[in-house]
């Protein structure tokens, strides 16, 4: 795993550590409460970003060139709780850590409004 050989190559400087945002890993396939507990000392600020996953046989999951908010593509960042990453684990993962850093609602949804989208409720 990259973080660990980062971890590995630095030494494990207390001055180094993860900007833990779990949409990235998801996309990848990456079990994102997993890392909390393997890399939780580690995990220095948190971004509350979900993510969409379209295995729909025709979008490749490495296809970055297009647009985000573009159908075609085979991932896409979503407001959270209106994507696929289980949030609830997380948080008791942080917990379990003893995570006492921010949690940053990070927007990046393409398919919704900016001033709409984070007060409506989620239906998931």
């Amino acid at each position: 795993m990259t973080a660990a050989r980062i971890l590995e190559h630095l030494g494990s400087r207390p001055e180094f550590g993860f900007n833990y945002d779990p949409s990235h890993l998801y996309w990848q396939g990456v079990d994102c409460a997993g890392f909390v507990r393997e890399f939780g000392p580690k995990i220095f600020h948190v971004h509350m970003k979900d993510c969409f996953v379209r295995r729909d046989g025709r979008a490749g999951i490495l296809a970055s060139q297009l647009l985000f908010g573009d159908p075609r593509r085979g991932w896409d960042f979503r407001s959270p709780g209106r994507g696929g990453i289980n949030f609830e684990e997380i948080i008791r993962a942080l917990n379990e850590v003893n995570y006492q850093g921010p949690l940053s609602v990070e927007w990046e949804d393409a398919g919704m409004d900016r001033e709409a989208g984070p007060p409506r409720p989620c239906s998931t």
